[in-house]
């Protein structure tokens, strides 16, 4: 059984997110809650609120428990950029990107209860 969360339009890059993303996909949910609180990124704070996102919507919504559940895959894409300009010497525009991603984490139980 697969339980999803995702967090679209996150403002920030996704270069900035997917190595935090890789630290902790091969750990349980909560050593990687856990190690997210003490990690000293802005990525690190938006990965550890979709991740809680996903685990309250095992608990919740499909009564599952904490300990039998791990991390299938997260998944750091592109999102829209929004182009911006700034002018230098002469008043010529330099263009600026400011980048956007879609953070998704995908969990699911190691034991299928039937």
């Amino acid at each position: 059984m697969l339980i999803k969360a995702e967090q679209k339009y996150t403002k920030i890059s996704p270069r900035k997110v997917k190595p935090i993303a890789q630290a902790i996909c091969h750990l349980s949910p909560t050593q990687a809650i856990e190690t997210l609180k003490f990690m000293p990124k802005k990525g690190a704070k938006l990965l550890l609120k979709v991740l809680k996102q996903a685990v309250a919507n095992a608990v919740n919504n499909k009564k599952l428990k904490e300990e039998n559940l791990k991390i299938a895959s997260i998944l750091v894409g592109k999102g829209p950029i929004l182009k911006r300009w700034r002018p230098i010497s002469r008043g010529r525009p330099h263009s600026i990107a400011k980048r956007t991603c879609h953070i998704k984490v995908i969990l699911e139980s190691k034991k299928e209860t039937k």
